[in-house]
């Protein structure tokens, strides 16, 4: 029986150069935006009107148009830090899907750190030990799971993610738990419900005319400085390459890959913890849910941004603009839901991921035997 040859097959292409990759990202966008506003025509909404707000994020014609600022900041900032902390093992090839788990189980101890020590100490303090304490409980949810993987050779995908639904039952323990050992929780209300965190613990701001700028912001653009240059100019940047690229590469130039795989998996599930306590103390107040779902956007923006921190700053901006001003745009056309901007986010990544096939290969006719 004759075998049957496909129609087409893949070819590669030569080297794209970035030039054309950020001209077909731009494009891939471009299309994803007309798609959406298809959608949004077959609904009865004028898309460029839509778009308009959704883009400018309702700050022209506000009454207050700080306050969306302030509450961009508190969407970006998080999603950021997650998405470059994502990106650090990613470099590895170790698939830390576990961002939604490390987020929480850092913004449970920061909240833990806040009701216990309370106003004992003052503001920088109190932030601070909130970091730390945040920090210091993501990197030990995330570590043990690249324990498991060097010393047994587990699968870090499986076992991150379902380490996920273990600290989101783990927080709604707590939320839905009123006993008298329970402190977080607000003993005044009937109903299960958390307590604020005392002025102490909540984050510092700075005036700067009518807004009150979250230095959570200062400190996420300090951190993707300081991972830029860890990455690509100090030795366990560049260990952290050769590991992803080949591990027996690494152990035949001596390199103690373990250890190097514990060290970074520390490091991007600390960076992550940290991210859910800066969240918690910027909101003043821990919630069932603290996550708005970084830890699973944080995988879409590294993976667009091809793990490049100028591009993960990008479409981190991209990311929160589409999600926070699709919520201001769809308070005023009640027929489109706030959740638009995920499914405009989907149509993107798909484009997105289309273009970065086409622009690395390209699909070619196959030739019949025997012809010419």
């Amino acid at each position: 029986m004759k075998n049957r040859q496909p129609l087409f097959h893949v070819v590669k292409r030569e080297h794209a150069g970035p030039g054309q990759q950020v001209l077909a990202y731009v494009a891939a966008v471009a299309l994803a935006l007309a798609v959406g506003a298809v959608l949004l025509k077959v609904q009865g909404v004028e898309p460029l009107t839509f778009y308009r707000q959704m883009l400018t994020m309702g700050i022209p014609g506000s009454r207050y148009p700080w306050r969306a600022v302030e509450n961009f900041i508190r969407l970006f900032v998080p999603l950021l830090i997650t998405s470059m902390a994502l990106a650090l093992a990613f470099k590895m090839r170790f698939w830390n899907i576990g961002g939604e788990g490390q987020f929480i189980m850092g913004a449970f101890w920061a909240g833990f750190a806040a009701m216990k020590l309370g106003d004992s100490l003052p503001q920088p303090a109190m932030v601070l030990v909130m970091a730390l304490c945040g920090a210091l409980g993501g990197g030990l949810y995330g570590v043990f799971v690249a324990a498991l993987k060097v010393r047994f050779g587990t699968n870090e995908t499986l076992l991150t993610l379902m380490l996920n639904y273990v600290a989101l039952y783990f927080l709604q323990f707590f939320a839905e738990t009123k006993t008298d050992w329970n402190f977080f929780l607000d003993p005044a209300s009937a109903r299960p419900k958390f307590a604020k965190f005392p002025e102490s613990a909540q984050m510092m701001t700075v005036p700067a005319g009518p807004l009150n700028l979250n230095l959570s912001l200062v400190a996420a653009i300090a951190i993707c400085v300081i991972l830029y240059i860890y990455l690509n100019y100090t030795k366990r940047g560049y260990e952290i390459a050769v590991v992803g690229d080949s591990p027996n590469t690494a152990r035949y130039a001596g390199m103690k890959v373990g250890r190097i795989v514990i060290r970074t998996i520390f490091l991007s599930a600390a960076l992550i913890g940290l991210a859910g306590a800066f969240h918690v103390s910027s909101a003043g107040i821990l919630s069932a849910s603290p996550t708005n779902d970084v830890g699973w956007t944080g995988i879409v923006v590294a993976w667009l941004a091809k793990l490049n921190t100028a591009g993960i700053v990008a479409a981190s901006l991209l990311i929160t603009v589409l999600q926070f001003g699709c919520q201001a745009a769809s308070a005023t056309y009640p027929s489109i839901d706030a959740n638009f901007a995920n499914l405009l986010q989907g149509v993107i990544l798909f484009i997105v991921l289309a273009a970065d096939f086409f622009t690395r290969f390209r699909l070619v006719r196959t030739r019949k035997e025997g012809a010419k």
